[in-house]
């Protein structure tokens, strides 16, 4: 089939919830795309930042393959091994002892609401059930994950939506210590804002949330969909804090492009959690699991974290120096391979459609700021690349 012979037919059947230009991607080989019609692009965006060790890996290809051949699924009544293998490993490179499996990242963070709440009923008060998060968060597109979304475009079509969130604004301690009262049981941010607009908070900002939460007697939560699992230049975005969270939530990059998400917790928060509390029939069946213990070991063995974090150094570099010789670049942030290109112009989404056209793929989440999240396994060379195509693209279009 064709770009448009595909594009009709999804038209046709698909429900309507992404307005997706007329390309479908067919084939992929590390940071690379080709559609139906045979075109090739460099990859900058990775699936939303999902496919950290790039497309169609031959390791990952294999063990999911050698996995579908044994055994898929069998449900949660029964243990599973590569599942218990996989949270032994997720305890091993971080701070948590227990994992809750699950299939994306909303998923996750339901699972850590519940969580909170659910510790919550056992050693706070009755009234002490609301989680504090912050403006221009995201957290997923449930009911409750929607809620937990600090941006209103996303919520007002649903609702009545569900009680027991209150929004302050992100990176402003003050605040967050001003909503801390005696309703509440937890706070949750993402240590990096990801579709809020690569948000980077003050080095100071999370270390005084930790210490606000100890001091209360609450729990911090961290939603490191987007930011975990190397996409910062680090195995987590906690790590470039110093701190640790009582609960973090992990999806995307994950499974490698297959779809698994996880709770994770420390403590006596990760033995909260008793039968029946929560579940979920797909939630870390042996195929996911396997997708993800394959793409933890592909990360250490091919040293893609570090690769993530050079890779960011160099892209960052190159756009703060264009800053001060082009009108249309304004600055860059972020850190790793989760960066923010910050326009002056508000041409992001133009830039993206002509850069489309010439072979890059690009995602405008502003009118004038690209996200840059590419595979973490992209190299010097397909930087300088993809450089060159957005400078040529931006000095035509303003």
């Amino acid at each position: 089939m064709t770009n448009h012979e595909i594009a009709e037919l999804a038209r046709q059947y698909v429900m309507p919830t992404y307005a997706p230009p007329e390309i479908a991607f067919v084939r992929g080989e590390g940071a690379r795309l080709f559609d139906a019609d045979g075109k090739e692009y460099l990859d900058f965006v990775a699936g939303i930042a999902v496919c950290g060790i790039g497309h169609a890996h031959p390791r990952l290809t294999r063990a999911i393959c050698e996995q579908a051949g044994r055994l898929m699924h069998t449900s949660n009544l029964f243990f599973i091994e590569p599942q218990a293998r996989l949270a032994e490993k997720l305890a091993q490179i971080s701070f948590g002892s227990r994992s809750f499996f699950c299939n994306s990242g909303a998923e996750a963070n339901e699972a850590a609401i519940k969580l909170a709440r659910k510790w919550a009923s056992e050693h706070l008060t009755p009234k002490q059930r609301t989680i504090i998060t912050a403006e221009k968060s995201f957290h997923g597109r449930t009911l409750a994950t929607v809620t937990a979304t600090g941006q209103e475009k996303y919520q007002k079509p649903f609702a009545p939506l569900p009680g027991g969130f209150r929004y302050v604004p992100f990176g402003d301690l003050d605040a967050i210590e001003a909503a801390v009262d005696d309703t509440v049981c937890a706070i949750m941010l993402e240590p990096i804002q990801g579709e809020g607009g690569i948000n980077v908070p003050d080095q100071r900002y999370l270390g005084g949330v930790r210490r606000l939460c100890d001091d209360r007697g609450i729990l911090l939560m961290f939603d490191e969909v987007q930011t975990g699992i190397g996409r910062t230049g680090k195995w987590f975005g906690y790590e470039h804090f110093g701190i640790e969270p009582d609960i973090m939530t992990l999806a995307k990059s994950l499974g490698g492009g297959f779809p698994i998400g996880a709770c994770v917790a420390k403590g006596e928060v990760a033995t909260t959690f008793a039968p029946g509390d929560h579940a979920s029939t797909f939630g870390g069946n042996h195929l996911a699991c396997a997708a993800a213990l394959e793409t933890l070991a592909i990360i250490e063995d091919e040293g893609i974290v570090a690769n993530a974090a050079a890779m960011g150094t160099l892209l960052t570099k190159r756009f703060t120096k264009l800053a001060g010789e082009m009108t249309q670049i304004d600055h860059i942030r972020g850190r790793g391979l989760l960066l923010g290109l910050q326009l002056s112009v508000p041409v992001a989404r133009e830039l993206a459609a002509e850069s489309l056209k010439r072979g890059l793929v690009l995602n405008a989440i502003g009118v004038d700021l690209l996200r840059l999240a590419p595979p973490l396994v992209i190299s010097a060379e397909q930087c300088e690349q993809a450089v060159g195509t957005i400078i040529e693209v931006l000095r035509e279009i303003a």
